[in-house]
């Protein structure tokens, strides 16, 4: 229902106020049927337009119903050498924890403002509890078009505690369900690396830290003239993330600066994608690639990626066993917390982050 609340759209103290501080978030905008985007949320034109979509490139669609087939890890590790997407089928997370993941997504924002806003970052009782909306809105010249809640798990007893119940428990039981996965894909990239056995330190290191996000991105009055998320990389291990039947993500090609790929939904699909960490881990073996959401004019969307991370505390930098033959470091060591906090400090920018990590000559 639209909230019974009238705004001045050209105002953007009014506008931050009732987006941001009040809780409505762009859900709350586009339920009041506004005909036109505020421009606040307007991107610079290079940021909004696509000029090269490559219709006839896909990334890799992986059937792991055979774990353990020799051609499926070539799959994997050939996909994110070259694309750094793919999609899995037959991965092993049931059908109806996917299905329950999503309905919860929906649950938790058609909440009312006042309780959403409760895990706003001025009201959470927790930073690893944050409903917020856009990217960074304090350092954005232009707004992105989507709201969201991040949950960082520390401990069961605390996601039961400070997790919103509407979505807690179907959040918890994603991540559990994907745990599997998750390790098998590892166990596969790290062994194209010469790691053959990830002891203790190292499954500390890919993925001592989690976060889930659920992404809201409402039907936008003029999808053309903004992102719902703008062009970056991920600053994770791996990414599993769950879309739903909409579409609008798209993946940086391989045909020059400006070719982009649409990732198409497939019904049971999870979509993986290589992050920051495992690029500078493998020294640029493996390619954490940009990658966007465009906005859409005729229906909702969500999604729920988890994010897969080493700890904060983690010094990270290329495996001594990528560097075994005498390759060349082409990344420094870096810490992690540090490395996230140049991430979230300034507006989407591509693949910028990975930078702070590159030795220069």
């Amino acid at each position: 229902m639209a909230p019974a609340i009238s705004i001045s759209l050209n105002d953007s103290t009014d506008l931050t106020d009732f987006v941001i501080n009040q809780g409505h978030g762009v859900k709350g905008l586009s339920e009041m049927g506004i005909k036109a985007l505020p421009e606040q949320y307007i991107q610079p034109l290079q940021e909004r337009v696509m000029t090269k979509i490559e219709p006839r490139e896909s990334i890799p669609v992986i059937d792991m119903s055979k774990w353990d087939d020799p051609q499926v890890a070539n799959s994997i590790c050939d996909a994110a050498e070259k694309w750094g997407f793919f999609q899995v089928v037959n991965h092993g997370v049931p059908q109806e924890v996917l299905d329950s993941v999503k309905k919860a997504t929906y649950g938790f924002f058609g909440l009312p403002a006042e309780e959403k806003r409760k895990y706003s970052k001025e009201n959470s009782p927790s930073n690893n509890v944050r409903f917020g909306t856009s990217f960074t809105p304090q350092v954005e010249k232009a707004l992105e078009w989507k709201d969201y809640l991040s949950l960082f798990y520390v401990s069961e007893e605390e996601a039961a505690a400070l997790w919103p119940s509407v979505c807690r428990d179907e959040i918890l039981a994603y991540m559990k369900s994907s745990k599997v996965l998750i390790n098998h894909l590892l166990q596969v990239l790290m062994k194209r690396l010469n790691v053959n056995e990830i002891d203790e330190t190292k499954q500390s290191l890919l993925t001592g830290s989690v976060r889930t996000n659920i992404n809201y991105y409402p039907i936008c009055p003029n999808p053309e003239l903004t992102v719902g998320v703008g062009r970056h990389s991920d600053v994770s291990t791996l990414t599993v993330l769950l879309q739903d039947s909409v579409g609008g993500l798209y993946v940086r090609g391989n045909e020059g600066e400006d070719s982009w790929i649409h990732v198409p939904p497939i019904d049971g699909a999870i979509v993986i994608n290589i992050g920051d960490a495992l690029q500078i881990m493998s020294n640029g073996r493996y390619r954490s690639v940009e990658h966007r959401v465009t906005a859409n004019g005729s229906s909702n969307r969500i999604s729920v990626p988890i994010f897969v991370n080493p700890r904060p505390q983690d010094m990270i930098g290329p495996l001594p066993e990528t560097l075994a033959n005498g390759e060349k470091p082409i990344y420094k060591k870096v810490l992690y917390s540090d490395y996230v906090k140049h991430f979230f400090r300034k507006a989407h920018d591509g693949k910028d982050t990975v930078d702070f990590a590159k030795i220069t000559n």
